[in-house]
């Protein structure tokens, strides 16, 4: 299993950080967590296509993670390239379906593909859901942020599990569903001392990392301010195992 961080900013402009995405790979399916504004350019310096992705899981509907979307189906659409020739599976949490017929509205025929090329799956956020794919398992967990936020967990056939806590404030479906993750993606949107609500701090980060017994921390999500601190030594005051500050364009390999 392959993961690459795509976008390890927020909505606030930050010419290091992309905004919110996470490409993982397992096997023959590449899946898109979240969809920020930057999104495929990163893509592309990442050695990928549009046209590879396999699966696009969103998080909840703010902008800074999902804004990319129109621009993605539209280049779909239109781009000087071969023609996609496989589903995307769009996953969401309640309302995705009217989140993208609200899209439809505004932009019409210019994102509308073909049925057998675009699937809009709609995951009830109330109670989460685990989901079987041909080399992968999503399991989609209700976390505290939104009505529709949710975590998501990724297993391939091996076994190897990634978590992503998407925008979180603390609570125990986080840790649930992180529960023995090899990796732990997880925001960490202001450093400690600067906590808003609905958002995670490095120490929180490591404190649900440390409940979860989680393999190993990535804090993401990070705003400017994250860059004036050392967050890597903030989250190991509440978490013992090896903790990273996330990049874009960093790449995790997860062997058996």
């Amino acid at each position: 299993m392959q993961v690459t961080i795509l976008g390890s900013g927020t909505c606030t402009p930050h010419l290091p950080r992309s905004a919110s995405a996470v490409l993982v790979e397992t096997g023959e399916s590449k899946i898109l967590m979240d969809i920020g504004p930057g999104t495929m350019r990163r893509l592309l310096e990442s050695g990928h296509t549009i046209d590879d992705l396999t699966h696009i899981a969103i998080s909840h509907f703010h902008p800074d993670h999902t804004a990319e979307l129109v621009p993605l189906l539209f280049a779909t659409k239109y781009a000087e390239a071969p023609p996609r020739t496989r589903l995307l599976t769009v996953l969401g949490g309640t309302g995705v379906n009217t989140f993208y017929q609200g899209l439809r509205n505004v932009y019409g025929d210019w994102i509308v593909l073909p049925d057998n090329l675009l699937q809009v799956r709609e995951i009830d956020t109330q109670s989460g859901e685990t989901l079987p794919f041909a080399d992968f398992t999503l399991t989609a967990r209700p976390v505290d942020h939104r009505p529709e936020s949710l975590a998501y967990r990724i297993a391939d056939p091996a076994g190897r599990t990634v978590v992503l806590s998407g925008d979180t404030d603390e609570c125990d479906n986080l840790v649930a569903v992180a529960r023995a993750a090899d990796l732990f993606i997880c925001e960490a949107s202001k450093p400690d001392g600067m906590k808003v609500t609905g958002h995670l701090t490095p120490s929180l980060a490591g404190h649900m990392a440390a409940l979860a017994g989680a393999k190993q921390l990535v804090l993401t999500h990070l705003y400017p301010s994250c860059d004036t601190v050392d967050i890597v030594k903030q989250a190991g005051g509440t978490y013992k195992g090896p903790v990273t500050a996330a990049a874009d364009l960093m790449r995790f390999t997860l062997n058996e």
